[in-house]
């Protein structure tokens, strides 16, 4: 659940007013203050941070999970704390706002972002799908492990689903998985997840 904090900022004065012991991102200009998690939303989170930090380490590729780093579009006054975000170290050097603000801006940074789905589901599914497609993020997933989004999204009956979005010409493809199918990343083509296996990572 979120709530909207009814004043239009700039995003240099939410970086300087943002407080650190509360979640907040920046929504076109409004500050949306996001709830504290629960549990099983965490533990998918957790889950999934094991999962990939094994396989890049793995590689040995550039790559490292950032807890409280911001996503923001860059011609928008808004900024994004996904659940999950890979970054590659190597491209950081050309991030402007990544020394003094902990902030990415360019899709050379994010190889990969997810989002675990809660009550505020549209946000997930649409503004972020939107804006993260805008910034040219090659992957992003969402893991809806509760079936909250909407039938347009998940399909009819609603059941958990996990939506696979990679970009192809500047636009993202969505490919969902459910129950024992394995959810292919691109990111990670030989981690071998299938989407029971996050749904059930909730109740561990």
């Amino acid at each position: 659940m979120t709530q909207t904090l009814n004043k239009t900022i700039t995003f240099k004065e939410f970086v300087e007013w943002k407080p650190e012991n509360k979640i907040y991102e920046l929504h076109n200009g409004v500050i949306v203050e996001v709830a504290q998690p629960i549990g099983k939303h965490e533990n998918v989170v957790g889950f999934l941070t094991e999962k990939i930090l094994v396989e890049y380490v793995r590689l040995k590729l550039p790559y490292f999970i950032a807890s409280k780093v911001l996503v923001k579009p860059l011609d928008k006054e808004s900024a994004y704390l996904p659940d999950v975000l890979l970054l590659n170290k190597q491209n950081l050097k050309n991030e402007p706002l990544y020394e003094q603000e902990s902030t990415v801006s360019q899709s050379e940074s994010i190889p990969l972002v997810v989002e675990v789905v809660s009550t505020n589901w549209s946000d997930d599914y649409a503004l972020k799908f939107d804006e993260y497609e805008t910034i040219g993020i090659p992957e992003y997933l969402i893991v809806d492990y509760l079936g909250l989004g909407g039938r347009q999204f998940i399909g009819n009956p609603k059941q958990p689903t996990i939506t696979v979005c990679q970009l192809e010409e500047d636009e993202y493809k969505s490919t969902l998985y459910k129950d024992d199918e394995v959810v292919k990343l691109k990111s990670f083509p030989d981690l071998k997840l299938t989407a029971k296996e996050i749904f059930q990572s909730a109740y561990i």
